[in-house]
C-alpha cells in the first residue's frame, strides 16, 4: 500500500536534471557518442550512492548500476528498472528552460519564448484527459528532455520511497541509467551480467497505463551506386552518374504503401534516411521495420530488387548492397516470460489505472535487452511530443509512475 502522504521528489530531481544537457550524436563513433552525457550520469551515481546504494558505480562507458538490496526472507527474483539519459539529436538540449502550467484547463498551450511554437489539442488528443493537472513544457526553444528524465527522476524517486518506507517488502532492485539510447546504441557496452537482474523493466513510455511488450524488428540497408566520374567538358557517352542513377531507384519506390507516410498500426515499412553522393558514388541507407521478423526480408528483396533493375537502366553502373542487423520484435522473448507484463498489469490495475497494452513502431532498450537474457518490457513515464520542442509532461503522471514501480516490486515480492 503506497503512503499517501509521502512527499514526492521526482519533479524537483526532473526539473533539475533536465539543466543538463545529455544530447547524443548519431554521427558519432565515441561511446558514449558525447561524453557530457557521463556528467549527468556521474551524478545520478553519485546521487544514489549518498541516498544509501553502496555499489552504485559509472562505469567506464557511462552506465549507471546500484542494488537496492531486499528486506524480506523471500526468494524474490531480482528485478531491474532501466531509463536513459541522453536526449534526442533532433533537438537542441542546451539551456532547457521548464515553464510549469498548474492547473491545466484545457485549450491550446502556446509557449512563451517562441510563440509559434503551440501545443495543440488535436495533436496531443491526451490534453483532453489533464484537466486539472499541472503540465511541464519547454519555453519553446528546446526540447524538454522528459524523454527520458523523466524515467530517470521516476526510478530515482522509486528508490527514495523504499529507503524511507522499510515496512514495504521487496527483493533486490537493479537500477540501470544508460547513455546513447536515441542513437540506438544504449545497450552496445552493457554488460547484463554484471547488471545481476533476472528480468527488467524501461521507464520510457508515454501514455499512463502503457504497457508495452512488443516492437518493431529491424534492420539497416546501405546501398552504394558506383557510377564512371569523367571530366564533364568530355562526359558525353563516357560518364555514369551515381546521384541519376540513385534518384532513379528512389523513383521506382512504391507510392503509396511501404513507407512511414503510407502506413500505420501493424504495418512495416521501408525508409530512406539519407542520401549521400557525387557523380562517382551515392550511398543511400534504408531503415526496415515491421512486427514480423520475416517480412524484413521481403522487403530487403524487394529493394535489391528495384536497385538491379535500375542499374540494368544504366550500362556499366555497379551496385553494393548490404543488410546490417538491428534489434529484434522483444515479444519474441516476453511471450515465455508472461509473468513480467502480467505484473506490471496487476500493478496498474492495483492503483486504479487501466493498462494500455500497445505496440511500438520503433525500438527500445527492452528490444536489445529481452534479447540479451534480460526480458525488459517498457512502461509509461508520461512523456509526450518527444523529440521537438512541444515535449511535455504532467506532474501527476510523474507520480504516478512512481506508484507503478512500487507497486511492480511489491507485486514480486508478493508472488514469489
Amino acid at each position: 500500500m503506497f503512503d499517501e502522504k509521502y512527499k514526492f521528489t521526482c519533479v524537483d530531481r526532473f526539473l533539475e536534471y533536465v539543466k543538463y544537457d545529455t544530447q547524443s550524436d548519431e554521427d558519432s563513433v565515441s561511446f558514449p557518442s558525447t561524453e557530457k552525457q557521463k556528467i549527468l550520469l556521474q551524478k545520478l551515481a553519485d546521487d544514489l550512492k549518498a541516498m544509501g546504494l553502496k555499489d552504485a558505480v559509472m562505469d567506464e562507458w557511462g552506465y549507471v548500476m546500484a542494488t537496492l538490496p531486499g528486506n524480506t526472507a523471500k526468494k524474490v527474483d531480482t528485478i531491474a528498472f532501466i531509463a536513459h539519459a541522453d536526449t534526442s539529436p533532433a533537438v537542441t538540449g542546451l539551456n532547457v528552460n521548464p515553464i510549469m502550467h498548474k492547473n491545466y484547463q484545457g485549450g491550446d498551450i502556446v509557449l512563451p519564448n517562441d510563440t509559434a511554437q503551440v501545443i495543440e489539442v488535436k495533436n496531443n488528443p491526451e490534453l483532453k484527459d489533464m484537466i486539472g493537472f499541472d503540465i511541464i513544457t519547454t519555453d519553446g526553444t528546446t526540447l524538454l528532455g522528459a524523454d527520458n528524465k523523466a524515467g530517470v527522476s521516476e526510478i530515482m524517486d522509486a528508490v527514495n520511497f523504499f529507503l524511507s518506507h522499510p515496512e514495504i517488502k521487496h527483493g533486490d532492485i537493479k537500477v540501470c541509467f544508460t547513455p546513447d539510447e536515441e542513437v540506438g546504441r544504449g545497450t552496445e557496452k552493457i554488460d547484463v551480467q554484471k547488471l545481476g537482474a533476472k528480468f527488467g523493466y524501461t521507464v520510457d513510455g508515454s501514455t499512463r497505463g502503457e504497457v508495452e511488450t512488443e516492437t518493431f524488428s529491424a534492420d539497416g540497408v546501405t546501398i552504394k551506386f558506383i557510377g564512371k566520374n569523367i571530366h564533364p567538358g568530355y562526359a558525353k557517352g563516357k560518364m555514369i552518374n551515381s546521384l541519376k542513377v540513385a534518384a532513379s531507384f528512389i523513383e521506382s519506390l512504391p507510392k503509396d504503401t511501404l513507407s512511414p507516410e503510407t502506413t500505420d498500426d501493424r504495418e512495416g515499412y521501408v525508409h530512406c534516411t539519407s542520401i549521400n553522393g557525387n557523380e562517382e558514388l551515392s550511398v543511400l541507407k534504408f531503415i526496415i521495420r515491421d512486427f514480423e521478423t520475416p517480412k524484413l526480408k521481403e522487403f530487403e528483396d524487394l529493394l535489391k530488387k528495384l536497385a538491379e533493375e535500375t542499374i540494368a537502366k544504366y550500362p556499366g553502373a555497379r551496385m553494393n548492397f548490404e543488410v546490417q542487423e538491428q534489434y529484434r520484435n522483444m515479444k519474441e522473448i516476453l511471450d515465455k516470460y508472461p509473468q513480467v507484463e502480467a505484473y506490471a498489469k496487476e500493478a496498474m490495475v492495483n492503483l486504479g489505472i487501466t493498462p494500455i497494452l500497445s505496440a511500438i513502431r520503433g525500438g527500445t532498450d527492452g528490444s536489445r535487452l529481452s534479447f540479451m537474457g534480460l526480458p525488459t518490457p517498457n512502461i509509461f513515464a508520461g512523456e509526450h511530443s518527444f523529440h521537438s520542442q512541444l515535449e511535455w509532461i504532467a506532474i501527476q503522471d510523474m507520480e504516478m509512475a512512481v506508484k507503478t514501480i512500487v507497486e511492480i516490486a511489491e507485486i514480486w515480492e508478493q508472488k514469489a
